[in-house]
């Protein structure tokens, strides 16, 4: 009976390695709160590229609004979080960050365009200083959206 429970006890213990090794994997903060990795941030900032440029191409000045707020918002706390991002990086964002915003408030598509390719670029560039040259970012064509609708809607 012992050697049944031993082999069990085993068998218990290497079936939940796995799932422990994972669990350890993520990264917690000093205060024991989990922090995201990078990566995730980092899709939740290419989903809010990919919706912020379809809400200004559909001329949806107050969504495109709240897309770049998000992405902002994103950039920020991969930046607080990720102290290896060097600040130039950060930095260099806020220009294109701000010239669509400036887009979004004059409701001018064109800029709004020159804009998001140039926060697009700013996107590769800091993928490469960081040495991963292999993650390459676009201005979408498609949206993966098909539940959203991003032109405006008539106020009744």
């Amino acid at each position: 009976m012992r050697l049944r429970t031993r082999i069990m006890t085993l068998l218990m213990a290497f079936a939940l390695t796995p799932i422990a090794l994972a669990q350890s994997d993520m990264t917690a903060a000093a205060d024991g709160q989990y922090v995201p990795r990078l990566g995730d941030i980092m899709n939740a900032i290419q989903t809010r590229h990919m919706k912020l440029w379809f809400a200004g191409k559909s001329s949806n000045w107050g969504l495109a609004a709240y897309e770049l707020g998000q992405l902002k918002a994103g950039l920020v706390e991969a930046a607080s979080m990720y102290t290896g991002i060097p600040a130039t990086n950060v930095n260099t964002m806020g220009e294109p960050v701000q010239s669509i915003s400036d887009a979004i408030e004059a409701r001018d598509g064109r800029r709004f365009s020159k804009a998001v390719d140039e926060l697009t670029a700013g996107c590769n560039a800091c993928h490469r200083s960081m040495e991963r040259d292999y993650i390459v970012i676009r201005v979408p064509d498609i949206s993966p959206f098909s539940d959203q609708v991003f032109a405006p809607q008539n106020k009744h």
